[in-house]
């Protein structure tokens, strides 16, 4: 949303949801083209972007729509790396490995994630073991 100025946020949002929210990858393509018909004229770089990207958007695809979501509003791993990142910073050097593991073990023993449980795991979670055929137990 850096791209459009704040009066258009709200109205390219609303056509954005459309293409995060597609099931296939062709019906993103047809999205895309829908959104570059209305904004194309103010925001001509937008829809090239998310077709040079094409190769990195289309994979999501071939996960559920529950597993989608999932992964566009998981920050668990963001949230675990920037705990991290705040001990270690203020560390400074270890004489040993094991004294710089240790702090690092401890931030992972005593991390809790805050905030809500995953909307929807339950019916997402049997998806992984269905697509990998034995290689995850649910």
């Amino acid at each position: 949303m850096n791209f459009c100025s704040w009066k258009d946020r709200k109205a390219v949002a609303a056509d954005l949801r459309p293409i995060y929210e597609a099931p296939t990858a062709e019906e993103v393509a047809r999205q895309l083209d829908v959104f570059e018909a209305n904004w194309g004229g103010k925001y001509p770089s937008t829809a090239p972007a998310w077709r040079r990207a094409w190769s990195e958007v289309t994979p999501f695809y071939a996960f559920s729509a529950a597993i989608r979501k999932i992964i566009y509003t998981t920050n668990a791993v963001e949230s675990l790396n920037r705990v991290l990142w705040k001990t270690l910073k203020t560390k400074g050097s270890s004489p040993t490995e094991e004294a710089a593991m240790k702090p690092i073990f401890l931030v992972i023993r005593n991390f809790e994630k805050g905030g809500r449980a995953v909307r929807e795991w339950v019916a997402a979670r049997n998806h992984p073991a269905i697509m990998s055929a034995g290689r995850f137990d649910a």
